[in-house]
C-alpha cells in the first residue's frame, strides 16, 4: 500500500503532493514499483497535527479520486480518512477500500456507512485524537489489549454486516517507542483474531529514534521493520517506498 498525502504539513515531506501532475506521477510511479493499492488522505494524523475541516478535507480528497481513477481505471484506491462523508463520496468517485484510524469511533455514523457501502474496511487501534495521542500510553499489557479491543470492534461490526475487515494495531497512535517494538514483536499473536494485519510503521519515529535520524533518512530501518513485520505475520505494508517494500516482500517470501 502506498501512501500518497494531500496535506501540506505530513511528517514525511516526500509523500505530499500539491498539484495534479505531481499527484499522477507519484501514483503511477507506486504502480509501476508494484503498488497493489494507492491509499491517499487529507488529514494529517501526525502527533500534533491541527484540525481540518471535513469541507477542507472533502475538496482535497474527492477530486484526486476522480482523478486517479480516470487515470488508472485499474487502479485499487484506498482513502484514509474516520469519517463517513469522506467516505461514502470518495466510494462514489471510484475508490475501493476505506481506511479509519479510529475504528469507527470518531464519528458515530461511520460503521452504519460502511455497512451500506459494503467495501473493505480498515480498522486502527488509536487513543484519543492526533492532539492528545501522545499522553495516552499508558497500558498493562500492550499487545493484549490492543486484541481486545478489536476484539470488541470486530463484533461490533460483525452485528452490522460489515465482514471484510482488516486490522491496524496503530504503530506510534497513542504508544511509546517501547510500547511499538512490543507490539513489532508480538503480532504474531493478532493471528487469533483471524482479520488480515496491515502495518504502517514507513519511516516513523520509532524508526527514527532507533537509528538516530530523520524521516528522510529512514529508509534503510524502515525496510528492516517491514522485514519483522512481514515474518511475523503483516499482509499489507502501508508504505512510503513501495519498491523497496516489494523487496522485502520477495525476500522474505522465500522463507515460506
Amino acid at each position: 500500500m502506498g501512501i500518497i498525502n494531500l496535506t501540506p504539513d505530513s511528517f514525511y515531506a516526500q509523500s505530499r503532493v500539491e498539484h495534479e501532475k505531481q499527484l499522477l506521477h507519484t501514483c503511477e510511479q507506486m504502480l509501476l514499483d508494484g503498488a497493489s493499492i494507492i491509499d491517499i488522505g487529507g488529514y494529517s494524523t501526525r502527533p500534533g497535527a491541527p484540525f481540518v475541516s471535513e469541507k477542507e478535507e472533502l475538496d482535497r480528497v474527492i477530486p484526486s479520486v476522480s482523478l486517479l481513477a480516470k487515470h488508472f481505471p485499474e487502479i485499487i484506491l484506498s482513502i484514509d480518512t474516520f469519517r463517513s462523508t469522506i467516505a461514502r463520496h470518495s466510494i462514489a468517485e471510484g475508490a475501493a477500500i476505506i481506511n479509519d484510524i479510529s475504528a469507527g469511533e470518531a464519528d458515530i455514523d461511520m460503521l452504519s456507512t460502511m455497512a451500506s457501502l459494503q467495501v473493505p474496511y480498515i480498522m486502527m487501534h488509536k487513543r484519543g485524537t492526533p492532539q492528545t495521542m501522545q499522553q495516552l500510553t499508558q497500558y498493562e499489557n500492550v499487545t493484549l489489549e490492543i486484541i481486545d479491543y478489536f476484539i470488541q470492534r470486530i463484533a461490533l461490526a460483525k452485528d452490522l454486516h460489515i465482514h471484510d475487515i482488516i486490522i491496524d494495531p496503530g504503530f506510534g497512535f497513542a504508544k511509546n517507542l517501547e510500547q511499538n517494538y512490543t507490539l513489532l514483536n508480538e503480532l504474531d499473536l493478532f493471528s487469533i483474531l483471524q482479520k488480515p494485519l496491515l502495518v504502517g510503521i514507513s519511516r516513523k519515529k520509532m524508526i527514527q529514534q532507533v537509528i538516530q535520524s530523520d524521516a528522510a533518512n529512514a529508509l534503510n530501518g524502515t525496510s528492516s521493520a517491514n522485514t519483522i513485520a512481514l515474518i511475523k505475520g503483516a499482509k499489507i505494508l502501508r508504505v512510503h517506498d513501495v519498491k523497496a517494500a516489494i523487496e522485502c516482500v520477495k525476500i522474505t517470501s522465500m522463507l515460506n
